[in-house]
């Protein structure tokens, strides 16, 4: 890679050009963090600890909360220490290690809800034979293969990318180093290679929401043969958290990096990344939670025993000291 590379420090220009907003999107995005950290791993207890909600659905979202913190851990804290730094610098190893890790764990994320959606349609085809054929290892190979599917797309992208040589600005129009901003610094990309690039992002997008659009439709033609409007109306609420987060998620990403380009679109871009690196984490537990009975449930019970057992620690606490 050194061989190839002039430019050994990128600058994440991000939000420079707003200096004067800079101190509250560090506060908005401080608090974001947090409440992304609280709520997913609110999530991720109230699962672990309820027996009732030890099914392949939980276990999916489950997956997908992990997925998201992680997704989130490897923007938000950098992205929060450039705001307060003047430097903004970020190496070539650490610029390449960011963009396996993020493109990896947000195609991860795509797959998982592509899961999520074959495993409803399981519950609502054959409900009486879900048991047996959503078993337990069954879903940890879906959740495996969705990471592989993941992580080979995104090594596949980083090899590519920075095997190029960076011999203009090693100013990044953005405040991570996402694929398109890095690549317009290259100097040599060709056509072939963009042209592989926009591939590899296509299948991850499209061929994951082209799977979850198949299931969602054979779950369609399942529901409007049922005779039942109570039975109807349930199972349109059971899968309607999974297509609100659906549509949040492939809305924003699409608009960013399938859309054609011009000469604004790096700003564009940057603002609109906030969405799916800052908001979509954030209302994709929210939208779980308050459309799902059970995971209230769940979490008022993980709620309780905490306010219950907080006292008796402070007590502890204080005997030993």
């Amino acid at each position: 890679m050194g061989n190839h590379t002039t430019v050994t420090m990128f600058i994440l220009w991000g939000f420079s050009s707003f200096p004067e907003l800079q101190n509250l999107l560090f506060a908005v995005i401080l608090l974001s963090h947090v409440t992304i950290l609280l709520a997913n791993a609110s999530i991720m207890v109230a699962i672990k600890l309820n027996h009732s909600l030890h099914t392949p659905m939980y276990f999916f979202l489950f997956a997908l909360s992990f997925s998201e913190t992680c997704t989130t851990m490897v923007i938000l804290p950098h992205m929060l220490v450039d705001l307060l730094s003047e430097s903004k610098a970020i190496s070539l190893p650490e610029c390449a290690t960011q963009m396996l890790f993020f493109f990896g764990l947000a195609a991860n994320n795509c797959f998982i809800l592509s899961a999520m959606f074959y495993d409803r349609y399981t519950a609502i085809h054959n409900p009486l034979h879900y048991p047996i054929f959503m078993t337990r290892k069954l879903c940890f190979q879906l959740i495996m293969a969705s990471s592989v599917l993941g992580f080979s797309a995104s090594l596949c992208t980083v090899i590519i990318i920075f095997n190029l040589s960076f011999c203009n600005s090693n100013i990044i129009q953005h405040f991570f180093c996402d694929i398109e901003p890095v690549v317009a610094l290259a100097c040599n990309c060709t056509f072939l290679q963009k042209t592989i690039l926009l591939a590899l992002i296509i299948s991850v997008l499209i061929g994951s929401f082209i799977l979850i659009m198949i299931s969602y439709i054979f779950i369609l033609s399942i529901v409007a043969k049922m005779p039942s409007a109570k039975g109807r109306y349930k199972t349109f609420s059971t899968c309607s958290s999974h297509f609100t987060v659906v549509f949040i998620h492939y809305g924003f990403a699409s608009f960013v990096y399938l859309r054609p380009k011009n000469s604004d679109s790096f700003k564009d871009d940057t603002l609109m990344a906030v969405t799916y690196t800052v908001l979509t984490p954030l209302l994709n537990p929210i939208i779980y939670s308050l459309r799902n009975k059970d995971m209230q449930t769940a979490l008022r019970k993980m709620l309780g025993h905490v306010i219950k057992s907080f006292p008796q620690m402070v007590k502890r606490r204080a005997q030993n000291v």
